[in-house]
């Protein structure tokens, strides 16, 4: 549970991802790390709502409440890519900044690298 956001329950690219989404204007979609949870993220989302952001936080999957496929390959970053630009059509968001953090930071640049015209900016935190 994150403070002042809706939980919803999104099925998209073959799983249903666990998603908190507060706020109104330009999306941001939050991708935690390993071994993290969107809780993680609890303390940057009411900064972020009132500077402006619609801020949507997944537990990716595998983590939290999000579906957990079996096969190894069902967490290849092609995979992970889907499931934020899934989540991003099924908000009926055209375009989002991604931030990643730790693990979530491969997942964003991935995002970034196979749809580019989904994305406005990327960020990363704690990585080499």
């Amino acid at each position: 549970m994150i403070l002042g956001a809706e939980r919803l329950v999104i099925p998209t690219n073959g799983v249903e991802i666990e998603t908190f989404v507060a706020g109104r204007g330009t999306p941001i979609v939050l991708c935690h790390g390993f071994p993290e949870l969107a809780y993680s993220w609890r303390h940057q989302v009411g900064p972020l709502v009132k500077a402006g952001y619609r801020v949507i936080v997944p537990n990716q999957r595998g983590f939290g409440a999000s579906s957990r496929p079996e096969p190894i390959a069902a967490y290849d970053l092609d995979s992970l890519a889907g499931d934020v630009v899934g989540l991003l059509d099924a908000l009926g968001e055209e375009r989002a900044v991604l931030v990643g953090h730790d693990w979530g930071a491969p997942v964003v640049w991935h995002t970034a690298l196979r749809h580019p015209g989904r994305v406005l900016a990327v960020a990363s935190l704690s990585v080499p």
